[in-house]
């Protein structure tokens, strides 16, 4: 393998392969270094704007999710002061056609699944299961990656350093040790229900988003409409190892009491069977997104919380970036993979940081309480979906 077009990738997440394919699309050889020893994507669904979906579109993997991903009729905004939807947006085909891409909601696992094949078809691109990157030290000749595979620790001499590893990031801890991960005081249970278990009216081709005191809910299907993800935040604590764990249905419902919240939410509460509650951590703003010949990619650099749906979507979108600025570095050697990830961090800053913002700012309309919960209800109707949709083409309509 050449060294000079040889690329690491620590994390085998939806960042990391996609960076990997993207990456390989301009002519460098990439090794993932992942320390699972198989992929089991974590996490229930997300949803794929066409931001995201028009990457993953532009590698080839149209036919992959197609079958994997449901393109949803409309979004429902849900009010629980109000009993029922506020306004539903409209999606499916015509939007699809607007925008030159799908709007996707989609399993993690099914994403990963259809990422990593892709990955294990192309030849310029090596997925390593049960590799823990420990360490990159530059030199003359480039990088030498440190990785440990079981009993056996070795070391390779690579080109450039992608940190893709989530909000834990080890490669950031080796960068930026003084950077480390926050609580937002948020909790985030996920689950799944069997679409059969549930009544025609809850099983619709449409995003569910409930807005209510203190809290909110998201549904929608997934896995080909065959099962419906739920997401419900709430506040909470959090002082143990990790940052997900199993959580008693009833402590769920619970936080969405009867008569604050309207039966028909708290009926799908009740109907997931099995529920993980996860602490919800960002990165805080202004993290570097790169040092020397390594750079920082998704969660990584920029978690943040899930308001704008956008997690996924800003790793793709990082993705794609790296690659062009990386496949337009024409100078060998340190300086230029080094100026060429400055220019990467430097083009990507600003859009997350506003990305970042303006979730923090849905999940304070989202939790709103009293005389504030009346006057959202009220704008949201006076607004109309059409002018309520324009309110994202900044975030929709990016392209690479």
């Amino acid at each position: 393998m050449a060294v000079s077009r040889t690329i690491f990738i620590a994390g085998a997440g939806i960042g990391g392969l996609t960076a990997a394919l993207a990456l390989a699309a301009k002519g460098f050889r990439i090794v993932v270094l992942e320390k699972a020893e198989r992929l089991e994507e974590v996490g229930a669904g997300l949803q794929l704007s066409p931001n995201a979906s028009r990457v993953l579109v532009g590698l080839g993997l149209l036919d992959r999710l197609r079958l994997r991903a449901v393109t949803p009729e409309a979004i429902s905004i849900m009010s629980a002061r109000a009993g029922g939807e506020l306004m539903r947006l409209p999606l499916g085909e015509a939007a699809t056609q607007a925008a030159g891409a799908p709007y996707w909601v989609v399993h993690r696992a099914d994403l990963q699944a259809a990422l990593a094949a892709a990955v294990g078809d192309h030849p310029d691109i090596e997925l390593r299961l049960g590799a823990t990157f420990e360490d990159a030290a530059a030199h003359a000749r480039g990088l030498t990656i440190v990785h440990r595979s079981g009993n056996s620790r070795q070391n390779e001499l690579a080109n450039a350093l992608i940190g893709a590893d989530g909000v834990w990031s080890t490669v950031r801890q080796h960068l930026f040790p003084d950077v480390q991960p926050r609580f937002s005081g948020l909790i985030a249970w996920r689950g799944t229900i069997d679409a059969t278990q549930l009544p025609k009216e809850f099983t619709a081709r449409r995003v569910q988003l409930w807005m209510g005191p203190g809290a909110h809910l998201v549904a929608y299907p997934i896995a080909g409409g065959r099962q419906i993800n739920v997401v419900a935040v709430v506040p909470g604590t959090w002082n143990r190892p990790g940052w997900s764990t199993a959580g008693h249905p009833s402590e769920v419902v619970d936080a969405f009491p009867a008569p604050h919240w309207p039966s028909a939410a708290r009926m799908m509460l009740t109907a997931v069977d099995g529920w993980r509650k996860w602490a919800l951590f960002g990165v805080p703003e202004g993290c570097e997104w790169s040092k020397g010949q390594v750079a920082l990619l998704g969660d990584a650099v920029h978690a943040m919380l899930p308001f704008a749906a956008q997690g996924a979507g800003m790793a793709i979108e990082d993705a794609t970036v790296l690659a062009q600025h990386l496949g337009g570095n024409t100078t060998e050697g340190a300086e230029g993979i080094a100026r060429a990830l400055r220019q990467y961090g430097r083009a990507r800053q600003a859009r997350v940081r506003r990305v970042q913002r303006a979730a923090r700012q849905q999940g304070r309309i989202y939790h709103m309480t009293g005389p504030l919960a009346i006057a959202r209800d009220l704008a949201i109707r006076a607004l109309g979906p059409q002018r309520v949709l324009a309110r994202q083409d900044w975030i929709y309509d990016w392209r690479p």
